[in-house]
């Protein structure tokens, strides 16, 4: 490894620590048919889910293609607006730009019947009764409110159901069907 010399002009002088630089960035989104169809539903508050044609494992949010198989999945599926904390963190540090009390939970949230979770967060619960298994459901915005976005629901409360098993709490969807499990 070559030695980094400086010019003894710079002697004495402070190196830099770090810059900050503004900077912006503009762009537009344009989504495809299966999140313009998902994000229409949400305008309706309905949840939906792409049909594998592999092995019909439900994924939510859909994304238009089943990225285990690399296959197109054009069937949708309404979902249920229940469903089950997969895993979870407590956060203690605010985001900037973000007006969440602290501290907050963030969730892994499987929906019953999907086979992926997706990420939101769980309210009306302390951070210390949060619990992988709980049984969670959806809390929307007012009608007045909803537009087409996922922002429409707030965050996912507990129902007060038992839990899950632990055990099922990651693997609910299509390892269950495969093995023929509870949903086969």
């Amino acid at each position: 490894m070559t030695e980094i010399r400086l010019p003894s002009s710079l002697d004495g002088i402070e190196p830099v620590q770090s810059v900050r630089t503004p900077i912006r960035m503009e762009y537009t989104f344009t989504p495809g048919v299966a999140a313009q169809t998902y994000l229409r539903a949400f305008g309706n508050k309905k949840i939906l889910g792409n049909v594998s044609p592999v092995d019909g494992a439900i994924l939510v949010p859909p994304r238009g293609a089943d990225p285990r198989h690399g296959v197109l999945c054009e069937e949708f599926v309404e979902m249920s607006h229940t469903g089950h904390v997969g895993s979870y963190c407590v956060t203690n540090v605010p985001i900037p730009g973000r007006d969440l009390d602290l501290p907050y939970i963030s969730a892994w949230i499987f929906l019953d019947g999907a086979d992926i979770g997706f990420l939101n967060l769980v309210a009306e619960c302390p951070p210390e009764k949060c619990r992988i298994g709980m049984r969670v459901e959806a809390v929307w915005k007012p009608d007045e409110e909803i537009g087409m976005t996922a922002e429409n629901i707030l965050y996912w409360r507990p129902t007060g159901e038992p839990d899950i098993p632990f055990e099922a709490a990651g693997v609910r969807g299509w390892h269950a069907r495969k093995a023929g499990g509870e949903n086969a």
